[in-house]
């Protein structure tokens, strides 16, 4: 029996959502950390449970055949990629694959017709929103870089499992170029300004995050400082060097967090310079973004992921449709033009602001957004549908938990003739469809790549109502 601190020879079989390499050693499960199909592999055991154990490599004797060199220099460090020395054709197996699987295994579907998951148009420098974290503890990735750049200041990405050190990070490929050179700028005003990057040991310092978000159909560019207090001359100043550095910024703000918890959200927020929100097109419609606004990662991807959607659920023009957990309203708004009328329900005040400001952008007369927890406005399933009418369709895009058990009996109630299930966690979408399988057909399962090089993979599923 290998316990944990023991070292052992692995070949890699499968993956696990998470990222996690799966093997056997004398009929035991090993998840191994990075680990992929293919790779022979030294690991160390660091975790042993009752019916499993977790491994970390120590050494690759055997690369997979289809692994490629990352581009990053942080990669495996940082906790932004897991896969970026994987042939993205092989990322797209591995993610159909986790979704077929938990399917059969967690859902208990045996016919369950999973396509092959759709690619993203650009594999590097596709996100419109990355945010990296000011910290007095840089990672040091190695004996070289000691002396290189103070170990009291770093300005990057968490190494993964450690809340306290961050990866200094000249250049991420995930995000545009631009937002890179913006990245460095901050790093250097901020590493002279005479004040302290903020520390998780003593929950002191001014500098706390750099959020950059992007329309990437509008080429508009926001720049948020997450500052622990209020200092405007010293913002007034960094703005001024962002403007003269000839990157193209549409705003500046500084929130302004004061609490010890380490979130990228301010109590208060001021507008530095510019416009507070940036605007970032999907299909035909415009949709306003502010520092805090939730917004798919991936514009170009979320439009195809919407596009499927509206292909699963062969809309006629007639339908009435539920939108649940709709969020700031991008999915309502998109299918608008397709159906008779949409509701949407979103428990979160904030979002369901943006989203009746971004339906009057578009002028949009036959969607309503209606403040509300899921599970509390499908209680009372009989009064929405007097007032809104009986749903053609319902469209559900829960968060990574899933559905809450009783908004699963709930929309049971409804007897919607089309159920699509829009997912970013195969695990609990699996579940939740195992619980309606007496009652509906799943049709079609399409998983959509909307984050390249991480095992992250959303899914869009069609269901359709037994007679």
């Amino acid at each position: 029996m290998v316990r944990k601190g023991e070292g052992v020879l692995l070949e890699i079989e499968d993956v696990a959502y998470g990222g996690l390499g799966v093997a056997h050693l004398d009929g035991l499960v090993i998840f191994v950390e990075n680990g992929i199909p293919g790779q022979k592999v030294q690991v160390r055991i660091i975790q042993q449970k009752t019916d499993y154990l977790t491994a970390r490599i120590l050494q690759v004797e055997q690369p997979a055949p289809y692994e490629v060199p990352p581009r990053c220099s942080h990669f495996g460090i940082c906790g932004g990629c897991k896969w970026q020395h994987v042939d993205y054709a092989k990322q797209l197996e591995f993610k159909r694959s986790v979704v077929e699987d938990s399917l059969r295994r967690i859902g208990g579907f045996q016919d369950t017709g999973v396509q092959d998951a759709l690619p993203s148009p650009e594999v590097f420098f596709y996100r419109n929103k990355m945010e990296f974290s000011f910290s007095d503890r840089r990672w040091l990735l190695s004996e070289r870089e000691q002396d290189e750049k103070p170990k009291d200041f770093a300005l990057g990405l968490h190494v993964p499992r450690r809340y306290d050190k961050i990866v200094d990070i000249d250049a991420c490929y995930l995000q545009s170029p631009e937002s890179n050179a913006l990245l460095n700028l901050v790093r250097t005003f901020a590493m002279t300004s005479g004040r302290k990057p903020w520390s998780t040991t003593d929950h002191t310092g001014f500098w706390r995050h750099l959020v950059i978000r992007e329309g990437k159909s509008t080429n508009q560019r926001m720049v948020n400082l997450v500052t622990s207090g209020k200092d405007e001359a010293l913002l007034k100043q960094l703005s001024a060097k962002i403007l003269e550095s000839g990157i193209p910024v549409t705003g500046i703000v500084n929130n302004i967090n004061r609490s010890k918890g380490s979130t990228a959200f301010g109590e208060e927020e001021w507008t530095v310079w510019g416009n507070p929100v940036i605007q970032e097109k999907l299909g035909n419609y415009l949709f306003e973004i502010s520092a805090n606004s939730f917004f798919q990662t991936n514009t170009h991807q979320a439009e195809r992921l919407y596009e499927t959607v509206v292909e699963f659920a062969d809309f006629t023009g007639d339908e009435i449709v539920y939108d649940l957990y709709s969020g700031t309203g991008t999915i309502s708004i998109f299918i608008s033009g397709f159906v008779k009328q949409v509701l949407g329900i979103e428990v979160i005040e904030a979002a369901v602001k943006d989203a009746r400001r971004n339906k009057e952008i578009n002028r949009i007369k036959n969607v309503e957004f209606i403040l509300g927890d899921v599970k509390n406005e499908m209680n009372r399933v009989e009064e929405v549908v007097e007032v809104v009418g009986h749903p053609d369709v319902l469209i559900v895009d829960p968060p990574r938990a899933g559905l809450h058990p009783k908004s699963v009996q709930h929309i049971l109630k409804l007897s919607s003739p089309k159920i699509i299930y829009v997912s970013c966690n195969p695990t609990t979408l699996a579940r939740d469809l195992a619980v309606w399988k007496e009652s509906y057909h799943l049709r079609q399962v399409r998983p959509v790549d909307m984050f390249p090089h991480t095992y992250h993979i959303e899914t869009v599923a069609l269901l359709e109502r037994k007679k």
